[in-house]
């Protein structure tokens, strides 16, 4: 067998994982000793892995997280307050193939933000899309969304996406044309997809 032509068939068919595994084979003579099968499950295991990583890193970037923050680096101790094991839960990601929603409530400096953008990242884990938005600057997106006419656009970008993060709701008083806004934004999402919200306003307020 050709063996460079046989290594550009794969790089056309998009198979990289497998082609640098394949390579790795033909030059480590342990591989000999495995059998036939053997060694196409660890090619098509390393091509696996490298999608995945691939299409988290991807999430993970379209997601704009504020802070590079892991459920692993979430202090889940007592004195936290946190319960673990429905935080642990959360990450599962199964309220987001439900469309739920989830209200990360605290106050100031409690790490809210951390904890909406770990949970996130862990969506992302999962194969979700995810929109992480400080709810003042998507205001101000909304806002020149209605001066170039684009707001029909915007609006129909943040009903697709399986999890929109709202970081700092209601930090400040809205007027009533952005209150209209936001409603059109979670009106479209009611249902279809989920919603967390970030915020120091107490529920009854």
């Amino acid at each position: 067998m050709l063996k460079q032509p046989f290594l550009d068939k794969l790089t056309r068919l998009r198979l990289p994982g497998f082609r640098v595994g394949l390579q790795e084979q033909w030059e480590n003579p342990h591989y000999a000793e495995l059998s036939f099968d053997e060694r196409l499950a660890l090619l098509v295991d390393l091509e696996c892995t490298r999608r995945d990583n691939s299409s988290l890193q991807c999430h993970t970037k379209a997601a704009h997280f504020a802070l590079p923050a892991t459920i692993e680096d979430l202090d889940l101790s007592p004195s936290r307050g946190l319960d673990r094991s429905f935080i642990l839960q959360l990450a599962q990601g199964e309220w987001i193939r439900c469309h739920l929603n989830t209200l990360v409530l605290g106050p100031t400096g409690a790490g809210k933000s951390y904890l909406a953008c770990a949970l996130g990242q862990a969506a992302c884990r999962q194969g979700f899309s995810v929109r992480y938005h400080r709810t003042s600057r998507l205001l101000h997106e909304i806002m020149l969304s209605h001066a170039d006419g684009s707001f029909a656009k915007l609006l129909a970008s943040l009903a697709r996406v399986p999890l929109l993060i709202l970081d700092d709701w209601l930090r400040d008083p809205l007027i009533v044309s952005q209150a209209r806004d936001l409603l059109e934004v979670l009106d479209d999402r009611y249902g279809q997809s989920s919603t967390m919200v970030a915020t120091q306003v107490p529920i009854e307020d």
